[in-house]
C-alpha cells in the first residue's frame, strides 16, 4: 500500500510540475490566451498532492509567486502534508 501511495505521490508532482511549467511557458509567450490553466486548477493539483511539485515551480520559473493564494496556500498546502504525513506514520506504528 506504502509503495503505491509513494508513485501516486511522486506521479502527481511530476504532473503539477508539468503543468505550472506549461502554463509559465504559455504566459511568457502570450500563446493560447483562452487556454490557459485556471488557478483554481493549479491549487487544487497542489492539494491533490502535487504540492512539493507546484512549489518547485514556483520557485524555478518564478510563476504565480506575486499571488497572495499562490506564495501563502502552496506551503500552507504542503505543511498540510507533511503533518498528515508525519501523522499517518507515526499512527501506523
Amino acid at each position: 500500500m506504502i509503495q503505491l501511495l509513494l508513485c501516486y505521490i511522486a506521479f502527481i508532482n511530476l504532473v503539477t510540475f508539468g503543468v505550472y511549467c506549461f502554463d509559465k511557458y504559455k504566459s511568457c509567450h502570450r500563446k493560447w490566451r483562452r487556454t490557459r490553466t485556471p488557478e483554481s486548477t493549479l491549487l487544487l493539483l497542489a492539494a491533490m498532492g502535487g504540492s512539493v511539485g507546484a512549489l518547485l515551480a514556483m520557485l524555478c520559473f518564478r510563476h504565480k509567486t506575486r499571488h497572495k493564494k499562490f506564495y501563502i496556500g502552496v506551503p500552507a498546502i504542503l505543511l498540510a502534508h507533511a503533518a498528515i504525513a508525519v501523522w499517518y506514520l507515526t499512527d501506523s506504528y
